[in-house]
């Protein structure tokens, strides 16, 4: 039983590590708003109202993760979920010392790239 236990911790570490594709991220996202939107008993027809997507926008959505990033955020804060979408890139990620160097000493920065001088 145990032994059980850890493998189920290490996989689901795992899982979190698991490179998947941009077709894989949205296709989970849309299965992760279906879910809630069942949970809570709120039919499309009904989702569609109170977020104001239409409702075949909706359907497409759940059916094949195709979404404008405007809808997906109406539906969100339809099912109130507004603080999960306003907080995306809301943290600076790194994956090596040199990155986090680099975020470090950009941090301040509104551009990617220095300010030209002389034109």
């Amino acid at each position: 039983m145990t032994k059980e236990i850890n493998n189920n911790n290490i996989l689901s570490i795992l899982d979190n590590y698991t490179l998947i594709n941009a077709d894989d991220i949205t296709r989970q996202v849309a299965d992760n708003f279906r879910k809630r939107r069942v949970e809570k008993n709120i039919t499309r027809h009904c989702i569609s109202e109170l977020s104001g997507v239409p409702l075949s926008t909706v359907a497409r959505f759940e059916q094949k993760g195709l979404i404008a990033f405007e809808s997906l955020v109406k539906l969100a804060m339809a099912l109130g979920y507004t603080s999960d979408v306003s907080n995306l890139f809301s943290t600076s990620k790194f994956n090596t010392m040199k990155e986090l160097d680099m975020i470090r000493s950009k941090s301040g920065d509104k551009r990617a790239y220095p300010k030209s001088k002389g034109i």
